[in-house]
């Protein structure tokens, strides 16, 4: 007897293991990442909806890296918004000293900015990434700090640029480190020039969608090629434009190439077709003898991006939160004597209005609405909106109240009997 007790207790405990594992394998399925994992030749790697900066796939996507000329775009997109096309460049002697490639600019000459600009994105020259961020900030380090800024700004974690053009570089950067409750110090830290594969993603989208040099950027990094002059006019030059995924895949929009023998083969590249934006980032991705590889990593990533995902519109995910978009208000002023006040809530405009998903994939959304007692101003933030998606935090949107609400007072309290009373 003992021994069928124990045969059966055996066989359970069998199929009970067959069960775990399969249903661990099934777990596995499901979360299976797309099948060109790990044969991607790039370091590092990010495919971003470019409309929402949703990250859709990534490969050591937060990993620091050196990027070379990638940092071009950074350069490009503040020389538009700080500088004026018709600005006129005065080269300096440290800027003519740069090392390839260059357009081989002289201590003393002078060109505009515009033309410059397309020096900068087409052949991806180093002498004149300097003197443009020369000519807008007065120094190559203080252009540096305005690059920091603007990637904080754009919401880089961990970007760190010494120089306009790319080039491989180390240098003190100060940092404050807290060594108390309620004390810091500021400390120099030695650190060289990069970003992540996210941070770029960023910066691109940025460049191509949020900024208000937004259609220049994309008019100068499209074009095929460009002639111009000095101001002078003893010199004349013809950039041609290095991005061959132009001619690869339809609907490319934007991009840059980037190489130094610490980086290796970098890119950045935007795509648009039937209204999907993607941004493909790629670090490290070989060294001579490899050029390729870059070209193949960003078609693999934006076909996949292009098969797995639709198109969806916030506005309709909207509506069917619509009724949770008000607010009673106490102490408000009403427009009948037994109505209560409320205000609708309106979205701040950030710039997403679409994400892409699977699908499976689903948005979850979390309206934190605050109590409000009058008066409350018109624009005024009022609450938050969370958005989740599979679980996982996609996006914060703060709210805000869509008119000016006064608060009850006595003439007004008057005013409102007396009405009633003539109407009686």
């Amino acid at each position: 007897m003992k021994r069928y007790k124990m045969i059966i207790s055996l066989l359970i405990l069998v199929l009970f293991f067959d069960i775990h594992c399969y249903a661990v394998e099934e777990i596995q399925k499901s979360n299976e990442p797309p099948s060109f994992v790990g044969t991607l030749y790039a370091k590092s790697a990010v495919l971003m909806d470019g409309s929402s900066g949703r990250v859709l796939y990534g490969k050591n996507e937060k990993e620091f890296l050196a990027n070379a000329s990638t940092t071009k775009i950074l350069t490009c997109i503040l020389a538009l918004e700080n500088g004026g096309l018709r600005d006129v460049v005065t080269v300096s002697a440290y800027a003519a000293t740069m090392p390839d490639v260059q357009l081989h600019i002289r201590e003393g000459e002078q060109y505009y900015l515009e033309d410059l600009l397309y020096s900068l994105m087409l052949e991806s020259h180093n002498d004149v990434a300097v003197a443009i961020a020369e000519h807008i900030s007065g120094s190559q380090e203080e252009f540096s700090k305005l690059m920091n800024r603007k990637a904080k700004e754009i919401g880089c974690e961990n970007t760190i640029f010494l120089t306009p053009n790319g080039l491989d570089a180390t240098g003190k950067i100060k940092s404050q480190n807290k060594i108390a409750d309620y004390t810091e110090e500021k400390t120099e830290q030695e650190k060289s020039h990069g970003t992540t594969a996210a941070d770029l993603a960023l910066i691109m989208r940025y460049c191509i969608k949020l900024s208000p040099q937004k259609e220049e950027f994309i008019k100068i990094t499209q074009t095929p090629s460009y002639a111009f002059q000095n101001i002078a006019g003893n010199r004349s030059f013809t950039c041609r434009n290095h991005n061959s995924f132009f001619n690869m895949m339809e609907g490319v929009i934007s991009g840059k190439t980037g190489f130094t023998s610490k980086a290796g083969y970098c890119y950045v590249g935007a795509l648009e077709q039937n209204g999907k934006c993607y941004i493909v980032t790629l670090l490290a991705c070989g060294w001579p003898g490899n050029k390729n590889y870059k070209w193949a990593d960003c078609r693999k990533l934006m076909e996949y991006g292009l098969k797995e995902y639709e198109l969806y519109q916030l506005a309709d995910l909207e509506k069917e939160y619509k009724k949770e978009l008000t607010v009673e208000v106490k102490d408000a002023k009403r427009q009948e004597m037994d109505k209560q006040k409320i205000i609708v809530l309106k979205r701040k405009e950030n710039g997403i209005k679409t994400v892409l998903l699977k699908p499976e994939e689903k948005i979850e959304v979390n309206i934190k609405k605050k109590e409000l007692t009058a008066p409350v101003e018109e624009g005024e933030e009022v609450g938050e909106i969370v958005y989740y998606i599979q679980g996982e935090k996609w996006l914060e949107e703060e709210m805000y109240c869509d008119k000016k609400i006064e608060k009850i007072d006595f003439k007004w309290c008057v005013g409102k009997i007396l009405k009633k009373m003539i109407k009686c």
